[in-house]
């Protein structure tokens, strides 16, 4: 997996339509019901609720993904930056700081995570916590701040 294939913090911002999700959920309660549900199938769900508005299906997200970084060694790296995200995008700025560290640590280049370092340094510092329905000047600064990131990431900016 290269850092083109992981999406920025931006990208959780953008929800999958009701339909959308309904095609990944179904796909993984299939497999589920037939005993056997494939990493991608579950990965693909998680990521599905890691980018829903509502906090319960993000909840289950991030628990998918850390089941997922739990019994699936080679998944792991990429986990990392998905759990940051999921953390992130639900205000739990420490775990979100924790799962990124270890990626930055892994991947000190990988820009997507700088990016997210950032987000998240500037969201602890302004003692923030995560509403993406928040309409107020704070919540799109920081939506602003991460398209400011992935422009100079990628390459359209100075």
């Amino acid at each position: 997996m290269t850092t083109a294939d992981v999406p920025y913090a931006a990208d959780a911002e953008v929800s999958l339509t009701f339909d959308e999700l309904q095609v990944l959920r179904v796909q993984y309660e299939k497999e589920l019901a037939q005993s056997h549900v494939t990493t991608q199938t579950k990965f693909n769900y998680a990521w599905g609720l890691v980018k829903s508005p509502v906090r319960e299906h993000q909840v289950e997200g991030v628990q998918l993904l850390a089941d997922i970084y739990r019994t699936e060694p080679k998944r792991r790296r990429e986990c990392l930056y998905y759990l940051a995200l999921g953390h992130y995008k639900m205000g739990n700025f420490e775990e979100a700081k924790s799962f990124n560290s270890r990626l930055l640590e892994r991947e000190p280049t990988n820009m997507q995570a700088q990016s997210l370092d950032s987000l998240i340094d500037t969201a602890v510092k302004r003692g923030e916590s995560y509403d993406p329905l928040d309409p107020t000047p704070d919540h799109s600064l920081k939506c602003t701040e991460g398209y400011i990131g992935m422009a100079i990431a990628g390459g359209a900016a100075p």
